[in-house]
């Protein structure tokens, strides 16, 4: 025993405790081991206990308690834990310093960090303390201090010269054979001093008022930008001159956060080089016509070099820099517009930072510095032109990373969809006719004539010929192939997919139809909701105009589709809704952003006006059957040797059943045999599905048809280049008024003569039975029949497959027919001619009550009344 454990705690010679008492009882600085008996109150030994107190006993038997070492008894998980810290035993507990026990009582390592805190307990033990976090802050500060200082060592000032050698793009036809090489040709660099001073201001005042006295850095500009980046946003770029000029360098590079930071390095490297910056941003900056530089730009727009450019057509190159594919005046109107507001922005910021004076201001006026006409590269002459730039839009629509300028630059091999064979077919077809029927120096009207035209693969979605034009060297850049113009009665086959596919409303319930259905298509007869009469914006009711004046009495969908009678077709959108119109059509593959709103009542005569793309896209869902896909014009891209992501084929969906795309065909086909599109149609000698369009007063004409492997829409109008507005086609070619019947299906039908010469004849499937007769309000009484038996049609008195007569009747009173008086039946919805007794019906209704639109929709009648007779077929 130690002299501490003999020690006693009541010297004067009492008795230390009996050594049987203490056996078996070791201490570990005066603590017992678990299991030890348990000595609560007394200090005595074992003899000790009550009413026998042992030696050395206090007063009343007591034995004065004795004085030990003691610490908290630790668990046994904690003494192996501690003998492991401190190197010794697990029997033995830390020492009350704190520090860890090693071995034989000696103190064990101190730990480097003290972290969980020892000796604390709850929360305290993981909170840091003062001095762990300034620890912390002092060696992140100081390891980012040396990691810029690092960077800023090894990171090189770029070439400015060097970023503008530029590369040529090259276009490959799908059967990868070259198509054409679009490169920037048009750069030179040239100095500061070769600049003219008008042209250097504008560009400050446009871009960085402060740029010769700001430091270079934008802080809330780069935190933008970062964050962008951080969280997948959009990217930006740096908004002074000095972070712009720095990031054309790096244009070709990744919209990364280290390139981020590459630049920031290069911007405090060169930011007190004013002139060195403003001369390689001048002429690494992108302006549009394949123009890299202000000295291209200048040859570009005016035809003079940089130190010739004006205050006026300084401010115009200066606005080019915020987008020029958004601000090239010579595009379009609506990039014109824009411009000339940018414009006039410049020169007036031009005067209020007194780079110009107010006298200088005035020079210019309202008279904008007119661009002169684009010189095209002979490599993308005719059809090429349009081929590249649809290309390069959806390169840029499905990579947001890629950007004009960076396309200018060069370096990618684009692997687009387009057939050389069929490209070149359907410009001959259009060349063909065009030369025929067009003689400009004769008639007023068949001046400005344009066509666009477009085929799809069905069941594929590969953009496979278009025809954009007569080409960038004939002074036509716009491509027609992306033109919107209203497609007229080319729509009347998507309101009658609805009504198949979601059906109408009957009181039954929702009620799916087939084209057996009858419905009333005399000229000007009224159309209903709810079994109410709509009215017009002149509060009168209104009645719907057809092409012509003929009363035909209630006719099948498919027969009022073969003449393209526009009654039943307002009418059916009415019962189906124009919410669920619209629905059908954006899953077929129209734009949203191409549509009229659905709540007029001529929606479903196709005042939309998609591109003849989305058209040919949109036909090819019946061609194949119900599936969509989208349509794309590029398979590949390449940038170098690497294979660029989000261009892969996409993928078909279902959006129609098969046996509604196969009544739809069935339908178009008899169109394409008996009703507006045979004459045109007829000489190609295979089956064919289509259906005709043409709009009020003539201002398009259109024809969209398919077979069972390719979709076509042509479109044609007139529009004169630089203005937007619509002119008439009545009159061109010496005929009183163009129908979609006509010149776009003698087009269709010539490039398909062509493009099908010596290939099999493939025909459509049989449509299988669908949906059931459901007929409009009033109509005859046919034999009840199962679902897609034929009803018996009531005798029209239109007889043949020739377009009806486009005069028109003054709206008034429906007329009777010599053969059938005029009488309205059940709650009168519709009034048509008498004919055998039938239950009365409203409309799309199989027994009685009043209509109303399916989930999601029902047009409105606001703005009918001056829409009368707005498409025909």
């Amino acid at each position: 025993m130690s002299e501490h454990r003999r020690r006693s705690a009541n010297p004067g010679g009492e008795e230390p405790p009996s050594r049987r008492a203490s056996a078996g009882r070791p201490y570990a600085y005066g603590s017992p081991v678990e299991g030890a008996p348990d000595y609560a109150g007394e200090q005595g030994g074992p003899a000790s206990g009550p009413g026998r107190p042992g030696p050395g006993a206090g007063p009343g038997g007591r034995r004065p308690a004795r004085e030990t070492a003691q610490q908290p008894r630790m668990t046994r998980a904690e003494m192996r834990k501690q003998g492991r810290k401190g190197g010794g035993d697990g029997g033995s507990e830390g020492p009350p310093n704190g520090r860890n026990a090693g071995r034989n009582g000696k103190p064990g390592k101190k730990r480097l960090i003290d972290y969980p805190r020892f000796g604390k307990s709850g929360f305290k033990r993981w909170m840091p303390s003062w001095k762990q976090v300034l620890s912390l802050f002092l060696i992140f500060f100081g390891g980012g201090v040396a990691a810029i200082g690092v960077a800023y060592a090894v990171i090189p000032v770029p070439s400015a010269k060097d970023s503008i050698k530029l590369q040529n793009n090259i276009y490959y036809w799908a059967d990868n054979t070259e198509m054409a090489r679009k490169g920037d040709t048009n750069k030179q660099w040239v100095e500061l001093s070769e600049i003219s001073r008008p042209a250097q201001d504008a560009v400050i005042a446009a871009e960085n008022e402060t740029f010769r006295t700001d430091s270079g850095i934008d802080p809330k500009g780069i935190a933008r930008a970062v964050y962008k980046m951080a969280t997948g946003g959009e990217t930006q770029g740096g908004s002074t001159i000095t972070q712009q000029y720095v990031k054309n360098v790096y244009l070709s590079q990744e919209q990364t956060l280290s390139r981020k930071a590459k630049e920031f390095i290069i911007t405090l490297k060169i930011a007190d080089d004013k002139d060195g910056i403003l001369t390689g941003y001048l002429n690494t900056s992108w302006y549009g016509r394949g123009a890299t530089g202000i000295q291209a730009a200048s040859q570009a727009y005016y035809g003079v070099d940089a130190n010739k450019v004006d205050i006026c057509q300084g401010a115009m190159l200066a606005g080019l820099l915020k987008g020029a594919a958004l601000y090239d005046p010579t595009l379009n109107q609506a990039n014109r517009d824009r411009m000339q507001e940018r414009w006039n922005y410049v020169l007036d910021r031009m005067q209020a930072t007194k780079a110009i004076t107010a006298e200088d201001r005035a020079k210019c006026g309202q008279k904008f510095p007119e661009p002169i006409a684009v010189k095209a590269p002979a490599s993308l002459n005719g059809e090429v032109s349009y081929l590249v730039d649809t290309a390069n839009q959806f390169i840029m629509a499905k990579d947001k990373t890629i950007t004009e300028a960076k396309l200018a630059r060069g370096g990618y091999q684009i692997y687009t969809t387009f057939e050389k064979d069929k490209v070149d077919a359907l410009k001959t077809a259009v060349d063909q006719v065009k030369g025929e029927i067009l003689d400009e120096s004769k008639r007023e009207a068949d001046k400005f004539v344009q066509v666009g035209a477009a085929s799809v693969r069905p069941n594929d979605g590969a953009i496979v010929a278009i025809y954009g034009g007569d080409g960038i060297e004939k002074g036509h850049y716009s491509n027609n192939a992306d033109s919107r113009v209203p497609v007229g009665s080319t729509f009347k086959p998507f309101v009658l997919a609805a009504a198949m596919q979601y059906g109408v409303q009957t009181k039954s319930g929702t009620t799916q139809l087939n084209p057996d259905s009858l419905y009333l298509a005399d000229n000007l007869s009224p159309i209903y909701r709810d079994g109410k009469p709509l009215t017009g914006d002149d509060g009168k009711p209104y009645k719907q105009r057809n092409d012509s004046p003929v009363t035909p009495g209630y006719v099948s969908l498919k027969k009022a589709m073969q003449y393209s009678y526009n009654v039943p077709f307002v009418q059916l959108g009415q019962d189906v809704g124009g919410k669920t119109v619209e629905k059908m059509v954006t899953e077929l593959g129209i734009l949203p952003g191409s549509l009229e709103p659905s709540s007029t009542l001529t929606f479903p005569l196709g005042t939309s006006h998609p591109s003849s793309i989305r058209m040919a896209s949109a036909y090819s869902v019946f061609a194949a059957r119900g599936q969509q896909t989208d349509p794309y014009s590029v398979s590949k891209v390449m940038h170098g040797t690497e294979e660029l992501p989000n261009f892969g084929k996409p993928q078909p969906k279902k959006v129609l059943e098969q046996a509604v795309a196969d009544n739809i065909t069935d339908v178009l086909e008899n169109v394409a045999k008996n009703g507006t599109g045979k004459k045109g149609t007829e000489s190609i000698g295979r089956p064919v599905a289509g259906k005709t369009g043409t709009t009020d007063a003539g201002t398009s004409a259109w024809w969209a048809g398919y077979t069972p492997d390719l979709s076509t829409a042509v479109g044609m109008w007139r529009e004169e280049a630089g203005n937007p507005k619509l002119l008439s086609l009545n009159g061109t070619a010496g005929h009183d008024s163009v129908h979609g019947g006509d010149f776009p299906t003698e087009i269709f039908a010539r490039y398909m003569k062509i493009i099908m010469k010596g290939k099999p004849v493939l025909d459509f499937p049989n449509p299988a039975p669908w949906g059931q007769e459901v007929d409009s309000s009033g109509a005859p009484i046919s034999p009840s029949a199962p679902a897609s038996t034929s009803a018996s049609a009531p005798a029209e008195q239109s007889t043949g497959p020739t377009e009806p007569s486009t005069s028109k009747s003054p709206e008034g009173p429906l007329s009777p027919s010599p053969s059938n008086s005029s009488t309205c039946q059940g709650n009168g919805n519709n009034c048509g001619p008498s004919r055998s007794p039938k239950p009365s019906k409203s409309p799309s209704e199989s027994a009685s009550g009043s209509p109303s639109a399916p989930p999601g929709g029902g047009g409105g009648g606001g703005g009918a009344g001056n829409l009368l007779g707005m498409m025909g077929q």
